[in-house]
């Protein structure tokens, strides 16, 4: 069998950094949307329809979803030939949060999606990550009907630090989405470079 010659280049074949992201907040707070949104690949999702016992284990407002995330949503965005961003949404409901622990390993940061409707829904990740020491920020999603607030407003009623940046968000445009990847990633950079000083 005849092979033909390979062509070999000297060029080092470049890995680009993996930076792992997290999307969270609760149950129906638009996660699924931001990580499709954003993503440059068909998103994965596991997105299951909602059983009537699910239904009645879910908090209010729940009636206007037909599906829920059942383990993660997954999406990629390639930055340029040195760094790849690899974003995992997590379950919002409390059935499932056993898989955030299996999700943050190896995360830089994470955006906690707030809805300014169930504000309160979004305490159980602010607690996770904070007793993690993973940064978060805070990005306030503008459902339509949804009163809007002053993202100090939202720090004061959230009982934030000063540093932990809170932006809007509309988690259906590609747009906003990448800018609070953005937030994220510098937020993330100022606290692994004062953690390393």
């Amino acid at each position: 069998m005849a092979y033909a010659d390979s062509e070999r280049t000297h060029e080092r074949a470049v890995t680009p950094l993996a930076i792992k992201l997290l999307v969270a907040g609760g149950f129906g707070v638009g996660k699924t949307t931001l990580v499709r949104a954003v993503t440059e690949i068909k998103s994965l999702h596991t997105e299951e329809l909602i059983s009537d016992q699910g239904a009645a284990a879910d908090p209010p407002g729940a009636a206007d979803k037909s599906t829920t995330t059942v383990a993660l949503d997954f999406g990629r965005i390639t930055v340029d030939d040195d760094i790849v961003l690899y974003l995992f949404g997590t379950p919002g409901q409390e059935r499932f949060w056993f898989m955030w622990d299996e999700l943050a390993f190896g995360a830089v940061g994470v955006i906690i999606l707030a809805d300014t409707r169930r504000l309160a829904d979004c305490f159980a990740a602010l607690d996770y990550f904070e007793l993690r020491r993973l940064p978060f920020v805070v990005a306030v999603n503008n459902f339509d009907g949804a009163p809007r607030f002053h993202p100090e407003a939202v720090r004061v009623a959230l009982d934030l630090d000063l540093e932990v940046p809170v932006i809007s968000c509309d988690a259906r445009e590609r747009t906003s989405c990448r800018d609070a990847l953005v937030v994220l990633i510098e937020y993330a950079r100022r606290i692994l470079e004062a953690a390393s000083a």
